[in-house]
């Protein structure tokens, strides 16, 4: 991770650790970088933003800096982050930007950049953007003239990828009663249009932003809302998206949550009795839980670990091939479809295992058993040097000794925030909890916690 740049983007709160001044000088940065890279001298980039009030701020700022370059934008306004992706790619520009803080509350924002392939930029240009922030490169040239870049209205796009999710489905959801809850972010202008001409029954909450009600009690991280609506209304599935809707987790028709291990388990055995699991493999983050490895060992799947987030597990698949990927809070990638995580596409491939399989959702895990799992967030002054610390590294060894197979703790910093996080997992959960506040204790005994 860099100074301002973690493992989704640059993110912070709006006009405080995330400023215009900011998003101008990556404007500024990527216009001249891939203009530098064209024969014309003039990149191409599009943008997309989510429902935060403050992301019109920072989609102003960007274009400003970027046509200060002499790239030519495209505007798809409030759109999902896949659909910013997979328009980056099938319209070969040099460059994608989705403004969003993703699940975080709408006071905070963030600048997503995607490389021309449509997924995550390289850390090096993001470390060249830091250092230009910085004053450690030199000033970068305005363009002038003719040379000025221009900025274009591009929502049809969005529409482009609403139709791209819809040759997708593999049969009609004619008579699914489906409920959708779109955190009254950037889902809202796609989901809905997606579900209802494929047929099902569809009942949607949280579709109306406002410029600060984005994850407010609402979405994939307030599962506990959509639980409750699926089961007053007897649906047959529900879906909740995050802000930018390139996460989704699931309801079942009995209101039991489906979290992204339980998607992974779900589309990985369906994927390998089709013969479409490349390699028999799946991609799964530390944090996936233990229940999941040995459920796959009972079905021969394979599975590799990489660091918390999606753009490390896209980054794994990519090198070994694999087609199914994910992270357990809904990031799921497939990459036969898509070069990133993509929240309505991952509900149209758990329909398709519902569909296909003429059941109902919550009779296909019974293979599957998840451990009880404890995760504790310690905001700290430090994250390395807590980290680091030889108490609280002896402590982890201690622990992990005790817990030995049916067990395992995981302690580690936050990609986005000053967080370090803390899970254990184990048969039951007073030993989660046991072991769990053993750390955060400490961390806070030696002075860590704010």
């Amino acid at each position: 991770m860099g100074k301002y740049f973690g493992t989704d983007g640059f993110r912070g709160e709006a006009n405080v650790s995330l400023t215009v001044e900011h998003a101008y000088k990556v404007g500024r940065f990527l216009g001249y970088y891939f203009g530098q890279q064209k024969a014309d001298g003039r990149a191409r980039v599009v943008i997309g933003k989510d429902t935060r009030r403050s992301s019109y701020m920072f989609e102003y700022a960007l274009v400003s800096g970027l046509t200060a370059s002499g790239a030519d934008v495209c505007l798809m306004h409030v759109t999902p982050t896949p659909s910013v992706s997979y328009i980056t790619r099938i319209d070969e520009f040099d460059c994608g930007i989705m403004i969003s803080a993703s699940h975080n509350p709408f006071y905070d924002n963030g600048i997503k950049i995607l490389n021309g392939n449509g997924s995550k930029m390289d850390a090096s240009v993001e470390n060249q953007i830091e250092a230009y922030i910085d004053g450690l490169i030199g000033e970068i040239p305005f363009a002038t003239g003719e040379r000025i870049g221009r900025t274009t209205d591009y929502a049809s796009g969005r529409n482009r990828y609403i139709g791209y999710l819809m040759t997708l489905a593999t049969r009609s959801f004619k008579n699914v009663r489906v409920g959708l809850d779109c955190a009254n972010g950037a889902s809202s202008t796609v989901a809905r249009y997606v579900f209802e001409a494929l047929g099902a029954k569809t009942y949607v909450i949280h579709a109306e932003p406002d410029g600060v009600n984005i994850n407010d009690h609402c979405g994939s991280t307030h599962i506990e809302v959509l639980q409750k609506f699926v089961k007053e209304k007897g649906l047959d599935i529900g879906f909740a998206y995050d802000g930018d809707a390139d996460r989704c987790m699931a309801v079942d028709d009995k209101g039991e949550i489906i979290d992204g291990d339980k998607i992974l388990y779900l589309c990985g055995k369906y994927l390998k009795s089709r013969g479409e699991l490349a390699n028999d493999t799946v991609v799964t983050t530390v944090m996936s839980n233990l229940g999941l490895y040995k459920a796959f060992d009972r079905c021969g799947i394979r599975y590799e670990k990489t660091a918390v987030g999606d753009k490390y597990v896209y980054e794994n698949m990519m090198e070994h091939g694999h087609s199914l990927g994910g992270e357990q809070s809904g990031h799921i990638i497939f990459s036969k479809f898509a070069t990133t995580g993509d929240g309505v596409l991952t509900s149209l491939k758990i329909m398709e295992v519902m569909l296909e399989s003429k059941q109902r959702v919550s009779e296909l895990f019974h293979d599957l058993t998840i451990y009880p799992q404890l995760l504790v967030n310690v905001k700290v002054n430090d994250k390395q040097e807590a980290m680091s610390d030889p108490d609280i590294c002896s402590l982890v060894k201690k622990i992990e000794k005790e817990l030995g197979t049916d067990g395992r703790l995981l302690i580690r910093e936050s990609g986005t925030e000053p967080v370090i996080r803390v899970m254990v997992e184990a048969e039951t959960d007073a030993l989660c909890n046991q072991y769990v506040y053993q750390v955060v204790d400490l961390l806070k005994e030696k002075g860590y916690s704010i």
